[in-house]
């Protein structure tokens, strides 16, 4: 018998030394034996049967019962019981009413080795559970911040981190390039990320991420523990280099300082752990143009044309520079340009000179064929910042007049030309539109100008749900990584220097309107289907 052939106590202390082993409830793990021992004794009562089993906390006594329904007339003996049978089968029963249960006790039983195994089975799998479960409470509020651990083992690229009640795995592709590591060392990691997973919890951790080199500023530098200074954004190249911008909260402050250390102490620290990563430590500032300029040292640069709208910086330096401000295999400026989120476009003086005056000439030949002026008066237009038919038309004569050499009625007869010019091509934007096939509900769009819906019509994008589709990227344009190099990827409207948010804007209306005109089809339909069938 099962309760004479092993010490009623032991199971107690057997849960008792899983729950501290697992470091979880005690209770827990006596569910389970009781889960367990059911199961085992279904497969000896039989399956049909409805097996119950209570383990006394105090002294290990093990019950087995057999839930019964009291019913008037029973016709399954195996789950129902008259109420007559069941007072004759507990004195305690006789308050028992119809439709109440009772429990039947069973006699003990010797495991057969099926059973036994059963029980087993079941047991393991609820244990297991628990302590996935417990695993998953204790790291989940972790992520985001820096594990410590010992390395396991290898396993094809990746390694596996003991964090001591549970492990953890650094993907190959999250490591710093060429570190040599091996079974044994203690690690640090940044945590990515924490998941369940259908074999338990999943902890993901990097030692590549950008963030892992803010954490270890943060463990370092007490000014940025306590919240005197401020991390504002930061770019790896893991292995080689990295940048990371840091702003003063406190001005008296010397944010640069502070994270070098007295003689590159605290920055050494952070090196050493990222194996002799160089970092170039920058002040932040509101203004693009000054942090760009510290970023792309030691090269030094002459002047930085910001295109806020568009975020695009245009770096001016010298010859000699050049190669400084790029980097090598464009290091440099690749760190600059994730540590802005700004286009960075590096050029010499020459290159900006050639620039310049072409987008002069661009500008020039457009007023002198679209308005047909005499190239002296389009350069004259161009040179008081007129860069566009628009611009002119949108004037005023008394504002064009003061320019030197444009007397009032010419500058009425270049504002009337203007407009005329502006008037035939809406006419000829709106033939193409036609042409197109655009639909009514894209052109009517909130926000889409003629030219974006030309644009958009040349790409095939006809319909609002076309329009509706689409990520906020694929307008504005964005970067990807192709063959290792970071590259540009041309958005749909990049031309009409839209913002992320005004995409996102344009993108998200589309879709509520797409959504209301499907429910309120799939409304139409749906009463249709009622009435069909209520008159069937």
């Amino acid at each position: 018998m099962l309760n004479r052939r092993a010490d009623k106590l032991e199971l107690i202390r057997i849960a008792e030394a899983v729950a501290l082993e697992k470091s979880i409830d005690k209770e827990l793990i006596i569910d389970s034996m009781e889960n367990g021992i059911a199961k085992a004794a279904k497969s000896k009562f039989g399956s049909e049967n409805e097996i119950k089993v209570q383990i006394n906390r105090d002294n290990g006594d093990i019950g087995i019962f057999r839930k019964l329904l009291i019913v008037e007339n029973p016709e399954n003996i195996n789950i129902e019981i008259s109420l007559e049978d069941a007072v004759k089968l507990n004195e305690n029963n006789i308050d028992k009413k119809i439709g109440d249960e009772i429990l039947q006790p069973l006699p003990s039983f010797d495991f057969g080795r099926i059973a036994a195994q059963t029980a087993k089975q079941v047991i393991t799998f609820n244990v297991r559970e628990a302590e996935r479960e417990r695993q998953y409470n204790d790291f989940k509020d972790k992520k985001d911040t820096i594990l410590s651990g010992i390395v396991k083992r290898l396993e094809f690229g990746n390694v596996i981190v003991d964090l001591g009640r549970t492990e953890s795995i650094i993907q190959k592709n999250e490591m710093i390039p060429r570190e040599n590591i091996k079974a044994g060392d203690r690690i640090k990691a940044y945590c990515l990320d924490v998941r369940r997973e259908p074999r338990g919890q999943q902890i993901f951790l990097s030692r590549a991420h950008p963030k892992f080199m803010e954490k270890l500023f943060i463990q370092e530098v007490p000014e940025i523990y306590d919240g005197l200074i401020e991390i504002k954004s930061s770019s790896r190249d893991p292995g080689s280099r990295a940048k990371i911008s840091v702003q003063a909260i406190d001005t008296s402050l010397d944010p640069v300082g502070a994270c070098v250390g007295m003689r590159g102490s605290r920055v050494q620290a952070v090196v050493n752990e990222l194996q002799g990563e160089k970092i170039d430590i920058v002040s932040w500032s509101e203004d693009p143009a000054i942090v760009v300029a510290n970023a792309l040292s030691p090269a030094e640069v002459q002047r930085v044309n910001v295109h806020s709208e568009e975020r695009k910086l245009d770096v001016i330096l010298s010859e000699e520079n050049l190669s400084k401000a790029i980097g090598r295999r464009g290091q440099n400026v690749r760190l600059a340009t994730k540590l802005l989120n700004y286009e960075i476009n590096i050029m010499t003086d020459e290159e900006d000179s050639e620039r310049r005056q072409l987008e002069f000439k661009e500008k020039t030949d457009n007023f002198v064929k679209n308005l047909e002026l005499d190239e002296t008066l389009g350069q004259l237009l161009v040179a008081e910042g007129f860069s566009t038919i628009d611009d002119i038309k949108d004037s005023t004569p008394e504002l064009l007049s003061k320019i030197e050499g444009i007397e009032t009625d010419t500058a009425k007869e270049l504002i009337d030309r203007a407009k005329e010019f502006y008037q035939k091509d809406q006419e000829e934007i709106s033939n193409k539109i036609k042409d197109l096939g655009l639909e009514n509900d894209l052109i009517n769009h909130n926000g889409l100008t003629p030219g974006m819906l030309v644009t958009l019509g040349e790409q095939k994008i006809l319909t609002l749900n076309d329009f509706a589709d689409l990520a906020s990227d694929e307008l504005t344009g964005s970067y990807d990584v192709l063959k290792g190099e970071r590259v540009r990827i041309k958005g749909y409207l990049e031309d009409f220097a839209l913002s992320k948010k005004e995409a996102d804007d344009l993108i998200m209306s589309a879709r509520d309107k797409a959504y209301q005109d499907w429910e309120m089809k799939n409304g139409k339909e749906k009463i249709k289907a009622i009435n069909f069938w209520k008159y069937q």
